[in-house]
């Protein structure tokens, strides 16, 4: 079932964003998107980072860590595999679609999370990787963390329309703070892709600085902690038909 603008109100956010169209089109590109939540207190925080005014791509606005899937990421082991509704949800909709590519859309947010912010996402209940690929997943066997995907939700899949500068088909993930077992200093700075890194009250998110999306994806979020989030409820999935947003729930 979709859903248009007439129907649902938080696409009149999206259909109602201004976006240049001058672009080549191009595939959109898979990518992961991880928001940690720290719910140990009323009202939750959401770990959000400031992009770097020279970037080309969204500068200075506050993001969740995210981005594209690497090679790497369906070689890297884990603990924990994902839930399984979370991995029918992220073979939905797709072409070809895969345990690994799921396994590895997962891997990517956790991946990317730490390249980003310093921070790991995993276990160290398990002793330390021994098959870990070069790059960054290196750097989680030299901690002794295992990435752990049994704890990750999956809240809701976007794609960027056509005609766009960078195109991704992006899933946003959630995981609780807890989840955080180690963290890499000096990955934050005026130098670096992320120049702030706040937790910030939900309530207050939203009057942050913000692309389309990301203001949409809270809205989303906040339905679905109120709603017990819990992996059975439904993923919005958001996509363009005839230059239109449409909601659709996977």
């Amino acid at each position: 079932m979709s859903e248009t603008s007439q129907s649902h109100p938080y696409l009149l956010q999206l259909d109602g964003a201004a976006r240049e169209r001058r672009w080549t089109n191009v595939r959109p590109r898979d990518a992961a998107t991880l928001i940690v939540i720290d719910r140990s207190t009323s009202m939750p925080k959401l770990l959000m980072g400031k992009r770097h005014h020279g970037h080309k791509f969204m500068p200075g606005k506050f993001v969740f860590p995210g981005g594209g899937i690497e090679k790497h990421d369906r070689q890297m082991v884990v603990a924990g595999a994902l839930e399984p509704i979370v991995e029918q949800r992220l073979m939905q909709r797709v072409q070809r679609p895969t345990m690994s590519r799921a396994r590895a859309l997962a891997l990517a947010a956790i991946r990317e999370t730490f390249e980003e912010t310093g921070l790991l996402i995993g276990s160290k209940d398990y002793g330390m990787p021994d098959r870990a690929p070069e790059g960054p997943w290196a750097d989680f066997a030299k901690l002794g963390v295992f990435p752990h995907l049994e704890d990750l939700h999956m809240v809701a899949r976007a794609i960027t329309p056509p005609r766009r500068p960078k195109r991704f088909d992006a899933r946003f993930f959630a995981v609780d703070r807890t989840a955080i077992v180690d963290e890499v200093p000096g990955v934050i700075g005026p130098d670096s892709e992320l120049v702030e890194l706040v937790w910030v009250p939900m309530d207050e998110a939203k009057h942050l600085d913000l692309p389309p999306v990301t203001a949409v994806i809270l809205l989303e979020l906040a339905d679905r902690i109120e709603a017990g989030f819990g992996h059975h409820l439904p993923v919005p999935f958001y996509h363009e038909v005839n230059r239109a947003f449409v909601r659709e729930l996977l």
